[in-house]
């Protein structure tokens, strides 16, 4: 920077012919304003600017100023700006620097803490006071250690514990308008006219000029839809992210809320004049939807793909699906003007030819409040709250709603059902398909009550009967669904006395039930019939169990949250926290208490991973340390965890592997478990896997030892005896390696108990070398860091005849891990002493 003009650097990177910037010039000094301005540009950041000696000394603040004093925000020192630019708004063109839309975000004035004073910027250090409409209080900012000929300046800037601190305070995901013109980012990206206009311009001023512009404006930025509906293709169909259901409404301001409606999941695909409205299984029923269609239609909008619910108002004006199925059933009339259906946006997928999935969802509802800031009914955009998601869920239920969504602010959109979107109903409702009904005795009643089922395992499940909900019509049109798909076989396993009097159909409809409670024996009571799901494939139709609540503000707090970690699969840091936070109590038994090594990926599993089993200091409280001794005589400090908080903490520092001694960390020269990993050659049938690890089995229990099996999570299986820690190491590996190569010896065709991969060709490496002293294993239940995020699971052997592979599972999966847990056999926890072998 010039020590002659300040500014020159400002000056030399712009062409004010281009930029509606404003051109660098010295003010009068004694000011001591300061501003924040949202900026859109290569990169979003916030540019964070305190008046010192009449310029705006700047800072480029990558994520954005928190309240919370924990977070330590980079901020990059940049150029003085001049004083000026304190009130500018607007879009850089493109290919100028800085080129993107800018926000003023923030506002107000700044003095330094008594004692101090703005010199102290020259020394690296800043502490100060903000009076401003969004930042308040005390703040700091550190210059950091530059490196070796690094040229920029980074510095640290954090908010001082006071009255106006607040924990989990993000102030970027509820901060989302100007503080000048209340605008959007996306409103001020789609400001054609520039904001050259605003200029100087004050009050009654600035509103006239305001208004002028957006008129002008909305008048070119219809032109420019038109233009680019006949070059952009309408988007094509996605297949949409779907929440799971949880026991709680999750807290903190992580999360946003919307109202649950109940109707039609849709996706709009659209561009000018060209629509299409999918299920959400990727059926065309735009037909179905005409005058919604239409509605629609009329905003002309430019290529995009819109996510949202379809409703109807009952006669109380509350969204319902009874209502939403009649309408469907009467016709809708294409002739009318008017139409029942209303839509109510959610989320923006694409617009304009970008794909904005990759977006924080916060990002992505902001775009769509701008992109349909001008529709009217039928047409909605979906209101949120920020926090205070109790309260919304309590004030709904009380009227009678369904319940609530809550969504990670800051996570992509995920097709799939997910842990970043969340529902909590007031009531019990699910989908079942119908597999029969019993006849009435009463004249003129069609049938007496519809037999119901989900799918389980593979398999359908019966789930009871709904005998209520039913007029007269809805009987009738029901009996003319099932009369054609009437079969003389029972899809289900049934009791001979609940099979009595049954016309079985083919289980292709699916109804929705609003019920009580599920019964001990897992049947619906006191069920009620909503409606017919054609919307829902039977196929997919799965019981729908409440899972806990995702942690929100727990000791741990995971950064980065939306970092994808699985590039595969697109499944984030967040979702693999959320993972080890809901199936730490069936891992901690096994991972508890026992010296850990670590496969550590923080860019993801695809970049640079490495193995970790020592700790510097940077994990925190929550991982423990054990001091063992080395070959060298010495020892040192290795990890273990007893808790979730622990192995959450190792996943805040890109843990994504969970490897364990063969010992208790209060024990560790006495080895409590033997596990022989099972590792095909290449390219192997797993059905000869399976058979190996079950001939070991018996090969084990003929000299008196049970063992379990478990999958890897890669291509092997692990066979695991379960010890009394009564031995040393040396006896146990002697007798792991005795045992492996009299296999060896026995079926060399079948076997080899080196690591040589030149022996290994058509064969099976029964690697014993994991019962050393110091060596470990994958624990069950970690993740891989592997394609597709799967995991290490045990299994019965029963089961393990029917696997197809050994990564069956994966992250998304834990509460099928956790159901299936409870039906394990004893898994792991024989006590027995090792035999002379």
């Amino acid at each position: 920077m010039s020590r002659i003009n300040p500014l020159a650097s400002y000056n030399a990177k712009r062409d004010f012919n281009r930029t509606s910037e404003p051109e660098g010039k010295m003010a009068k000094k004694g000011g001591n304003s300061f501003v924040v301005q949202k900026h859109a540009a290569t990169r979003l950041h916030w540019d964070f600017r305190l008046e010192v000696d009449g310029v705006l000394k700047s800072w480029a603040v990558t994520k954005g100023p928190s309240l919370d004093p924990d977070d330590k925000r980079l901020a990059v020192r940049t150029e003085d700006h001049p004083l000026s630019y304190g009130s500018f708004e607007g879009n850089i063109p493109k290919g100028e620097y800085g080129g993107g839309s800018v926000m003023l975000w923030d506002r107000g004035w700044w003095e330094p803490i008594p004692g101090k004073s703005a010199k102290d910027i020259e020394d690296g250090h800043l502490h100060f006071i903000l009076h401003g409409e969004r930042m308040k209080g005390e703040w700091l900012l550190v210059r950091m250690k530059g490196r070796a000929g690094e040229k920029r300046e980074n510095w640290l800037l954090r908010k001082i514990e006071d009255g106006e601190a607040r924990r989990n305070g993000d102030l970027v995901e509820r901060a989302l308008t100007s503080v000048l013109t209340d605008r959007s980012m996306a409103q001020i990206a789609g400001d054609i006219a520039g904001t050259q206009s605003l200029k100087g311009a004050r009050g009654k001023t600035f509103t006239d000029r305001m208004q002028a512009a957006n008129a002008h404006n909305a008048k070119i930025g219809r032109t420019k839809v038109k233009a680019i509906a006949k070059t952009e293709a309408m988007p094509r169909f996605i297949k949409p992210q779907l929440a799971t259901l949880v026991d709680h409404v999750p807290v903190g301001n992580e999360w946003l809320h919307e109202i649950k409606y109940d109707g039609y999941r849709a996706l709009v695909a659209v561009s000018g004049e060209a629509i299409k409205i999918y299920t959400r299984s990727g059926l065309d029923w735009t037909d179905k939807f005409g005058p919604l269609a239409g509605a629609i239609k009329a905003l002309d909008l430019p290529p995009a793909l819109i996510d949202g619910e379809i409703i109807a108002f009952d006669a109380d004006g509350n969204p319902s699906f009874s209502a939403l199925q009649a309408v469907l059933k009467r016709g809708h009339g294409a002739e009318r003007a008017d139409t029942p259906f209303h839509f109510f946006a959610f989320d923006l997928l694409s617009f304009d030819g970008m794909d904005l999935k990759s977006l924080p969802a916060i990002e992505r509802k902001e775009r769509l409040e701008a992109l349909l800031a001008d529709a009217e009914q039928p047409i909605h955009v979906a209101d949120h709250l920020i926090g205070s998601g109790e309260k919304l869920y309590r004030s709904l239920c009380q009227a009678g709603q369904e319940g609530i969504i809550a969504k990670r602010v800051d996570a992509p959109y995920r097709s799939g059902r997910t842990r970043a979107w969340v529902k909590v109903k007031c009531t019990r409702r699910q989908e079942f398909v119908i597999v029969g009904w019993t006849r009435s005795k009463v004249k003129g009643r069609a049938f007496s009550s519809l037999l119901l089922a989900q799918h389980e395992g593979g398999a359908l499940v019966y789930k009871g009967k709904v005998g209520t909900g039913f007029d007269a019509a809805t009987m009738t049109d029901l009996a003319e669904a099932m009369s054609p798909i009437a079969t003389g076989t029972s899809q289900i396993i049934i009791s001979a006395a609940q099979a009595r009097g049954v016309q079985w159909v083919k289980p292709k409809l699916v109804a929705e039930v609003g019920f009580a409670e599920f019964t001990r024996e897992g049947l619906v009571r006191h069920g009620s019939f909503l409606g017919l799901r054609s919307d829902k494939l039977a196929k997919t139709v799965k019981p729908e169990k409440a899972a806990p609540t995702p942690p929100s503000a727990t000791a741990i707090r995971i950064s980065n949250r939306a970092r994808v970690i699985f590039p595969e699969s697109g499944q984030t840091k967040g979702e693999l926290a959320d993972y080890y936070a809901r199936i730490a109590p069936l891992m901690l038994p096994f991972a508890a208490n026992r010296p850990i090594s670590l496969v550590r990926c923080p860019q993801g599993r695809a970049k640079k991973c490495f193995f970790q089993k020592h700790d510097s200091g940077a994990f925190g409280d929550h991982v423990r340390h054990v001091a063992i001794r080395e070959k060298d005589g010495g020892s040192e400090d290795y990890l273990y965890v007893d808790d979730a908080e622990g192995l959450i903490a190792c996943v805040q520092m890109g843990t994504i592997e969970f490897h364990g001694w063969a010992s208790r960390a209060d024990a560790v020269e006495k080895p409590d478990r033997m596990i022989f990993d099972l590792d095909p050659d290449e390219g192997m049938d797993f059905a000869r896997v399976r058979e190996a690890a079950k001939d070991i089995r018996d090969h084990l229990r003929d000299i008196g030892l049970i063992s379990f099996a478990m999958l890897s999570g890669g291509k092997g299986v692990h066979v695991v005896v379960p010890l009394s820690p009564t031995h040393d190491w040396d006896a146990h590996k002697d007798f792991a390696a005795r045992f492996a190569q009299a296999l060896s010896a026995a079926e060399p065709d079948r076997f080899v108990a080196t690591m040589s991969k030149a022996k290994r060709k058509d064969r099976i490496f029964i690697d014993w070398l994991r019962n050393q002293r110091g060596s470990t294993a994958i624990l069950p239940y970690s993740a891989r860091a592997r394609a597709g995020a799967p995991v290490a699971i045990p299994v019965d052997w029963d089961e393990l005849n029917d696997l197809q592979d050994a990564h069956p599972y994966e992250i998304g999966d834990a509460e099928i891990l956790g159901e299936r847990a409870g039906k394990l056999k004893g898994w792991g926890f024989a006590a027995q002493t090792l035999p002379d072998l």
